[in-house]
Formats: C-alpha cells, structure tokens, sequence
C-alpha cells in the first residue's frame, strides 16, 4: 500500500507460511498363526508410509490432522490388520499393509509398505506404495517373510529362518536423527536351529518362535509389527501389534500455531524454527498458523 505522507510503498505482512513437514502412518500387525504341522510361521507387518516435503500453508487457515494408529496384531489364522493413515492439510500417507496368517491367511493388503508372506501353502507377500514404502517378503515353508519398511523390501524367509523386516529412513526434522517406518519380522517355527525373523532397524516388532510376535516400537513411529511363530504342540498365537503414526511440522518461529483440542503435540523451538511433534490426532483436528 502507498504511504501519503512519503510517497513510498509500505511493506507489506505475508499471508502464507513454509512448513516442513514428516508424515509417517501407523504400522501393520503382523500374521497369526495356528498350529497344524512344524512349519508354521506368519508374515510381519508393514511399515506405515512416510512422506516428507515442504508445504505453503495460508496464515488462519485450518488443516486437517490425523495420525494413524498402527493395526493389531492377527489372532488365530488370521493376517494382522492394516494400519490407518496419517493425514496433514493435503498429504496422505498409507497405513502399513497387514502380515499374511498361516496356515490359510488371505492375500495381505497393499499399504505404504507391504506385509510379510506366511510360511505354509502359497506365500503372498503385500506390495508397498510408490516412493512410501517397500514390499514384504516371502516364506519359504518354515518361516514368514518380513514386512517392508521405507528403506528397504522385506525379507524373505530362507532355510530355517524367518525373513528380516524391512529397513527404515532416519530423518532429522525434529532436530535430532531418528529412523522411522521400518517392517517387522517374520515369525518361524520353535525348533533349536530356527531363527526368528528380526525388527527392521531395531523398531519393527521381532517375529515370534512358539509365541506372540513382539510389538513394534512405540518411541519410533510407523514401524510394523512382527509375525507369530509356532510348532506342533502349542495352540495359537497372535501377531505383534505396528506402532502409531506421527506427524512433524517445522516452520518459523515467527509464527504460533494453534491445535483443535484433540490433538496431542509438543513444540520446541531452535534456530529459528518451531518444530510440533503430533502423536495423536482425530479425523476432525486440526492446525493454523497465525
């Protein structure tokens, strides 16, 4: 606008904001197993997807906020449950794909990384999505395939071993570097020289032997839950249970952000940036900058 009294143009304030910001859904369960034979062995689950990027945010606009909650693990035969999509503004990215159950689970759901592939009977492995995730792995007969991260493809199971979840991708927007997004483990069966199939960088859930598959990592979000291993004998046990999702924003420190009341998050601030870290938030939350 033009100033009167000097003739020159007052500066004006801007109306939009750069945001960076990390988006990572909630992991899947790994697969169920229910024995019937000594080679049973279910499928880890996949990691959520994760996206990163920046975004132009309209000062006083509202955006939508959703954190995905990673999915349960499978009981009895059954694959573990997909996870749920994390939401900012217009970027979605897919819930973590379920491990497959053994011995009949169905086909695994293609997620932002895809779930691991059962031990017994065809092995169908879950695909992952674009620049998300990775696919899962396959069985092999006496152990599950393990379940995509962001980094790398699942495993597949090899001889008397469960294969190895899928690696996940450090990333630094919190001012620190964690890895987030990575698979879990395929479960094996419980013999001496058997191996389970391990967590993708130490935050997917480790597959099971004669037990629960272990959970994912909750500290290191959008990882995906292990596969339940089993042997002749034992009853049924359940896949390990994905982590939730999260959501990052960084922008300056300029500005304040204002939360819907259901959203739970935390705000730092360093060199000239704010940095809110959202753990939890429903399907009607949101977030504005003023």
């Amino acid at each position: 606008m033009l100033n009167i009294l000097s003739g020159q143009l007052a500066p004006t304030t801007p109306s939009t904001l750069t945001v960076d910001y990390l988006v990572v859904a909630g992991g899947g369960g790994g697969g169920g197993v229910t024995t019937n034979n000594a080679s049973n062995g279910a499928g880890g689950g996949g990691a959520g997807g994760y996206k990163t990027n920046t975004f132009t945010a309209t000062l006083s606009t509202s955006y939508t906020l959703t954190v995905g909650a990673g999915g349960a693990g499978g009981s009895g035969t059954n694959n573990g449950s997909i996870g749920n999509s994390s939401i900012f503004a217009t970027i979605t990215s897919l819930y973590g794909g379920n491990g497959q159950g053994d011995p009949s689970g169905g086909t695994p759901t293609t997620g932002g990384s895809g779930g691991g592939g059962k031990a017994t009977g065809t092995s169908t492995a879950g695909n992952g999505t674009g620049s998300e995730g990775n696919n899962g792995g396959t069985g092999d007969g006496t152990g599950g395939g393990g379940g995509g991260g962001k980094g790398a493809t699942g495993g597949n199971a090899a001889a008397s071993a469960g294969g190895a979840g899928g690696i996940g991708t450090a990333n630094s927007i919190s001012g620190s570097s964690i890895t987030y997004a990575a698979g879990g483990g395929g479960g094996v069966w419980g013999g001496s020289a058997y191996t389970v199939g391990t967590g993708g960088s130490s935050i997917g859930g480790d597959g099971g032997k004669n037990s629960n598959g272990v959970n994912a990592s909750p500290a290191n979000r959008g990882a995906g839950g292990g596969g339940a291993g089993s042997g002749t004998g034992a009853s049924s046990y359940t896949g390990g249970s994905g982590s939730s999702g999260v959501i990052i924003l960084k922008y300056s420190d300029t500005k304040t952000a204002t939360f819907s009341g259901g959203v739970t998050q935390s705000t730092t601030t360093s060199g000239g940036y704010k940095i809110s870290t959202i753990t939890a938030a429903g399907v009607s939350d949101t977030v504005s900058w003023a």
